[in-house]
């Protein structure tokens, strides 16, 4: 640590030390996918005696299911009785969301004391080391490796954050990787085709690593995952070929699917809803296999329970307020909005949807709104606080110009969500949706969770624009 910083932190310090690192997931400004390598990050895990080499790492990355398949397969590994760590991003409402052990966050203190513990390795890399000063993201990501060596886990599961090739969680080489769904998401980053997303999903496809593949849309990805696990000589694990998956009941609760593979039928019920989620409690199943098939203990009994057990908030989360019925969801491109609306009709009745909707910036709001639009909602125009957030007025222009109906922009969630609550009927449906950040905000209304405001990062102080 330099001279000016404390041996010892508390929370408050340590936020404002790892929120004063370049953080291009919040930041407006970004350097560009060629800006991205791993060269600085492995140099900080090797600053830590080459952290990334302690605990075997499951490794999962995709457009959408990455962070339900993560927790799935973190909730089978910890019913095993497994030490699991999880890393993910982005956090909804603290920054210790983003490192668990098993699926209970860490502490405040553990944070802290962890920001304490690498924060000289973090200067000396940044002060001394060639490749300029490591990232937020990157930080965090080697601050995750630190707390699962530090407790002894068996496992850490690590969700990509963005794409995959370049992403500082590709520093491991693990006991399996996994590729969820591929759509196009953050085209100014990875590219504007599927073939281009895909290439950059696979680069964590690891030499003789076995290779768990969900089920795909596009063929054109398949092929590059093919290409890709051939040249690497990486066994492949297809989740459409090796399973037929079906659900079997669902309520507002959950659903009981049927997941059939050679030798085994897996009768599960899990809280996750939404035909989306079979595919990823099937990629989980998968990738619990393929541990297995590397000698790991996990029981039949082991999968049913983590499946049963796991739970992960703002993917078709549902509360009812003063008789009136509210789905939270973080959808933020135009085919996770697709699948939420299947999901909509498959359990859902309604006389007419009221859409609280904002999106963030390098995502497709007109892509959103065009999925939404099939929905024939009365929109309503929110900003989140994240930075990237579009302003509510520009969603509003964006409504009109698509002709659906706004009735209200407000420049905060809570005031939007306040407003569909008034302004709906006992049948009608209220769905906040358009990215992560919004679903956040929406469920600290709900639930009266205080969030985390970092100051050099926090939006505007907002109030009410428009009330129509």
């Amino acid at each position: 640590m330099s001279a000016a910083t404390p041996k010892t932190l508390d929370f408050n310090q340590a936020i404002d030390l790892a929120m004063g690192l370049a953080d291009f997931e919040r930041s407006t400004h970004s350097p560009g996918h060629s800006g991205f390598h791993l060269e600085r990050v492995s140099l900080l895990a090797e600053r830590l005696e080459n952290v990334h080499r302690a605990v075997p790492a499951i490794h999962v990355a995709g457009t959408k299911g990455k962070g339900s398949t993560s927790a799935l397969i973190t909730s089978i590994l910890s019913s095993a009785g497994y030490t699991v760590g999880l890393f993910t991003s982005p956090h909804l409402h603290t920054v210790c969301e983003r490192v668990r052990v098993g699926l209970d966050p860490i502490s405040r203190e553990e944070f802290a004391a962890l920001v304490a513990q690498i924060w000289p390795a973090v200067e000396d890399v940044g002060s001394n080391g060639p490749y300029g000063g490591v990232t937020f993201f990157e930080m965090m990501t080697v601050l995750a490796m630190v707390h699962f060596r530090n407790i002894g886990a068996d496992f850490q599961v690590l969700e990509v954050g963005l794409g995959g090739r370049l992403d500082s969680t590709n520093i491991v080489t693990p006991e399996v990787s996994a590729i969820t769904s591929i759509s196009i998401d953050h085209a100014a980053t990875l590219g504007d085709t599927i073939a281009k997303i895909a290439t950059e999903k696979a680069g964590i496809i690891k030499p003789d690593t076995p290779c768990v593949i969900g089920p795909q849309w596009s063929q054109e990805a398949m092929r590059v995952f093919d290409r890709v696990a051939d040249e690497r000589g990486s066994p492949m694990v297809k989740v459409t070929e090796h399973f037929e998956m079906r659900g079997t009941s669902s309520d507002l609760n959950g659903q009981s699917i049927m997941v059939t593979a050679e030798g085994c039928d897996y009768d599960l019920w899990t809280p996750l809803l939404g035909d989306h989620q079979i595919e990823n409690v099937a990629t989980a199943v998968a990738s619990i296999e393929v541990l297995q098939d590397r000698g790991h203990d996990i029981s039949y009994d082991s999968i049913v329970k983590g499946v049963r057990d796991v739970c992960w908030p703002a993917r078709f989360q549902i509360y009812e307020r003063n008789g009136k019925m509210i789905t939270v969801d973080g959808a933020h491109n135009p085919y996770s909005v697709g699948r939420l609306i299947e999901t909509i009709k498959q359990l859902m009745d309604s006389s007419r949807v009221l859409l609280v909707f904002g999106s963030l910036g390098g995502h497709s709001a007109e892509g959103m709104l065009e999925v939404f639009a099939d929905m024939s909602p009365d929109v309503i125009a929110v900003q989140s606080r994240h930075p990237r957030s579009a302003r509510a007025s520009v969603t509003g222009e964006r409504v009109r110009s698509m002709d659906l109906n706004l009735i209200g922009e407000f420049v905060t969630v809570a005031d939007g969500l306040r407003y569909a609550i008034e302004a709906a009927e006992p049948d009608d449906l209220i769905l906040c949706s358009g990215s992560i950040a919004l679903a956040a905000e929406a469920i600290e209304e709900l639930e009266g969770i205080e969030p985390e405001i970092y100051e050099n990062l926090r939006g505007p102080v907002h109030r009410p624009l428009v009330d129509n």
